[in-house]
């Protein structure tokens, strides 16, 4: 049970009522943690937008999808990784192998292998990581704006495991667990 209200969109009111059919129309489904944040629609828009803003970055689906793997693993949210999960090996095209390799910083293709360890080293150092670890995303073939969009979706990751570690929203997909 969540601690905090869950919002229905056929009961929300105004703007959250606006936000969660905006939600529905993209994906075909409201997820509970969505419905959460719909409790301040600043909260909802906010993260519609900035997931929106990445979405339109350098880094392909797939990229930002491991990202969010390695991310929830970190921060052991089961909500994300059972989304993240779903969304990455049914929509995003990565295989059950690379998904279950993402969350554990590495890949078969060294860019994105690349990518998750500088994610990793975001989420255990909270920010504070090495020229080493910039150096190595630079070799690897990361442009500045590559980086800078991996710094920006660790953001986005972070606070929805937050979100949902704080708030126990209720997980509404296949279950994936951090201990697995």
């Amino acid at each position: 049970m969540s601690r905090l209200p869950i919002i229905e969109p056929d009961t929300a009111q105004g703007s959250a009522a606006e936000l969660l059919a905006a939600v529905q129309k993209a994906l075909g489904v409201t997820p509970n943690m969505t419905k959460v944040m719909a409790n301040s629609p600043a909260v909802l828009k906010a993260y519609l937008e900035f997931s929106g803003a990445l979405g339109g970055g350098s880094l392909p689906i797939g990229i930002r999808e491991a990202i969010a793997l390695v991310v929830a693993q970190e921060n052991s949210c089961d909500y994300c990784l059972s989304a993240h999960t779903y969304i990455a090996t049914n929509l995003a095209g990565v295989s059950e192998s690379e998904a279950h390799r993402a969350r554990h910083a590495e890949s078969a293709d060294a860019k994105t292998d690349a990518v998750l360890k500088l994610a990793a080293a975001l989420v255990r150092t909270h920010g504070g990581v090495e020229e080493e670890d910039i150096k190595a995303a630079r070799e690897a073939g990361l442009s500045a704006a590559e980086i800078t969009e991996v710094i920006g979706n660790v953001s986005l990751n972070v606070f929805t495991n937050y979100l949902n570690k704080a708030a126990d929203v209720a997980i509404d997909w296949p279950v994936v667990s951090h201990l697995s």
